[in-house]
């Protein structure tokens, strides 16, 4: 029995995605796939929409000084209503505010400060080091007292590590503990992790907001991170600067090395 054979006719094609008559044809008969929907409008789409929430949002992370400067550039009313806002929010972070310092306790003392009161939200541990030549925990116990003034409404508790866990290595230091509804949720062992000698407040801003002792939209939270992003972009538009300077004093070096040549 003879092979079937195949009668269908090659078709040419140059490109089965131009917009073409011929093209129009073949994908109204099935013969190539309707052409992909171009990607320009939905990326012109996303670009609208995310300036679009920039400029409504162009308010948050300012403090109540910050929105005073801007009386003459923005909308009386919408401004008024920001800064209600933002009253609002320092109003409620003043009645929360029931600590306000690091909280140094003893063994004796670890259930109760601890244990018992995450079951009213986050309690976070600094483990230190005994030793005063660990550099990482100096770093943490610094950012613990600025954390502890900042955020009032966290409980920030130390502890040196030797006294919560006999034995406990001293390359472990420090580590951070955190406690909510009486369990441990989070633990870092050394700052190897978040920024290592070098971790910010923006780091230990992270740490907060995944455990749930503040909010990603939290007003102090936001004002650091827009802080940072202005300063990167102050670093970057000095850094173009400076580039640009030197070459044009290069290229004065190389203009006068030229004129001495003519001298010569």
């Amino acid at each position: 029995m003879a092979a079937p054979v195949d009668q269908r006719i090659a078709v040419p094609i140059d490109d089965p995605n131009a917009d073409t008559e011929w093209n129009d044809i073949l994908r109204k008969h099935g013969i190539i796939p309707e052409k992909p929907p171009s990607p320009t409008p939905l990326i012109e789409e996303a670009i609208l929409e995310a300036r679009r929430l920039a400029h409504k949002n162009r308010l948050e992370g300012k403090d109540l000084s910050d929105l005073s400067d801007l009386e003459d550039e923005e909308d009386e009313a919408f401004l008024e209503q920001y800064r209600q806002k933002r009253i609002r929010e320092l109003s409620e972070l003043r009645q929360k505010s029931v600590h306000g310092s690091v909280y140094p306790i003893s063994k004796p003392d670890y259930a109760r400060e601890v244990t018992e009161a995450s079951q009213n939200g986050p309690v976070l541990v600094n483990l230190t080091s005994s030793q005063g030549s660990n550099v990482e925990s100096r770093v943490l116990s610094g950012l613990w007292r600025q954390a502890a003034r900042e955020y009032g409404d966290v409980k920030f508790c130390e502890m040196p590590a030797d006294k919560a866990i006999e034995g406990y290595p001293e390359r472990n230091c420090p580590t951070i503990l955190v406690y909510n509804k009486g369990d441990i949720v989070k633990q870092i062992v050394t700052l190897a992790t978040v920024g290592g000698v070098r971790m910010s407040m923006l780091d230990l801003d992270k740490i907060l907001v995944e455990v749930g002792a503040v909010k990603e939209d939290d007003l102090r939270v936001v004002k650091r991170r827009r802080a940072a992003e202005d300063a990167e972009e102050e670093n970057a538009a000095g850094g173009s600067r400076g580039i640009r300077t030197s070459s044009r004093v290069a290229a004065k070096r190389n203009d006068d090395d030229d004129d001495d040549d003519d001298w010569d």
